[in-house]
């Protein structure tokens, strides 16, 4: 049996590698490494892929974060509501443009956006909502939609976890993650479900308009070379990036699925033991499976990593710090605001090895070793 990894990029790559390398090596050959012609195609790739008008790429997840409320023509201390258990780059792209971060607590089910406690921080300076989709499902999109339509505040959805999954709006209509709101932010950071060979980033969007100063922004806000309209950032995917992420488009619906039948196994062989709460997938959301996360609920989540470790299987704590726990935030926290749900989670919850190369062995292996902890 091959070591267990969290994430097996290399042996993905041995897989791929003879349509990867060739494709490396024609953005080699023609020395185009900035815009290249793989650069527009990828975008057109993908924006067909998720069923969007435009698809804007960029340097790395964050950068489509911190351009998408670029975009938005916001004020310093306009307010952006998000969720309060999620990666720090949702949040810090908020406070870095002069806005004012409003957290709301997760469910404790899917840990996504709580809709009811969203509901109850929309002020009259709300200005956005970034949901995020955490773990490659999606949040609650036709409420959350309901409620910015009635308010009038835009939506920017954090999907670089859930390239790829399926948002159903009812029985017979559904939206890739991504392509519901006004703009939709990914990273191609090498982990993830669409990942290329080092960072990059996209954002999406419907709205032609929109899709203009975004374009804009990436490129120092200029249009025309040397012609500036607006402020902009120096925020590209690399041509040699773009040739990367352009074959594994190809393969995202084997990889996502592979994952999801990697998550059934572990979902057979856990559901038995009570004090491990396999993943929930809501009704409303298909689930890629960007990390298999657990709730352990007995209070020996961290024994139980420290046994799988000395057997040698890692695992990850996402999130061990909720955001209103992080120093860096603390002056945007009240004390009469209390996040019982991520407190929670960041005590329980514990992410096992996934992603497409998993093989039975392994998941028979790391699956016999919990059962063993609980025995």
């Amino acid at each position: 049996m091959r070591p267990i990894q969290m994430v097996d990029i290399a042996t993905q790559y041995s897989r791929l590698k003879t349509d990867i390398d060739r494709s490396i090596h024609q953005v080699l050959d023609r020395a185009n490494f900035i815009n290249g012609d793989e650069v527009q195609s990828f975008q057109e790739e993908l924006a067909d892929y998720l069923g969007v008008r435009h698809v804007i790429t960029c340097a790395n997840g964050t950068d489509a974060l911190q351009v998408s409320l670029m975009a938005l023509g916001l004020q310093p201390g306009d307010e952006v509501i998000t969720s309060n258990f999620t990666f720090i780059a949702t949040v810090e792209v908020i406070a870095l443009l002069g806005l004012k971060p409003v957290l709301v607590d997760v469910c404790p089910d899917t840990f996504n956006m709580d809709v009811d406690a969203l509901a109850k921080a929309i002020t009259p300076r709300t200005r956005v909502i970034i949901p995020v989709h955490l773990f490659g499902q999606g949040a609650h999109m036709n409420e959350i939609m309901d409620i910015a339509r009635r308010h009038q505040i835009y939506v920017v959805e954090d999907a670089a976890q859930a390239t790829g999954a399926f948002y159903h709006h009812n029985r017979t209509i559904s939206s890739r993650l991504g392509t519901i709101g006004d703009i939709g932010c990914t990273s191609f950071f090498p982990s993830k479900n669409l990942g290329c060979f080092g960072d990059g980033g996209a954002c999406f969007t419907n709205d032609d308009n929109l899709a203009a100063v975004l374009r804009s922004i990436v490129n120092h806000g200029s249009k025309i070379k040397y012609v500036h309209d607006r402020i902009g950032v120096n925020s590209r995917l690399d041509t040699i990036q773009a040739a990367v992420l352009s074959v594994k488009l190809k393969h995202l619906d084997d990889f996502n699925q592979r994952r999801a039948m990697a998550a059934a196994i572990y979902n057979s062989r856990l559901a038995a033991i009570p004090q491990v709460q396999i993943p929930f997938v809501a009704s409303d959301t298909s689930h890629i499976y960007h990390q298999y996360t657990v709730r352990v609920k007995d209070g020996s989540r961290d024994e139980l990593r420290a046994v799988l470790q000395a057997s040698g299987i890692p695992s990850m704590v996402y999130y061990p710090l909720p955001i209103h726990r992080q120093k860096a935030f603390e002056q945007w926290i009240s004390p009469d605001v209390h996040f019982p749900v991520s407190d929670m989670l960041s005590k329980q919850v514990l992410s096992l090895p996934m992603h497409t190369e998993l093989e039975s062995e392994h998941l028979d292996f790391i699956t016999s070793v919990i059962k063993n902890f609980y025995k």
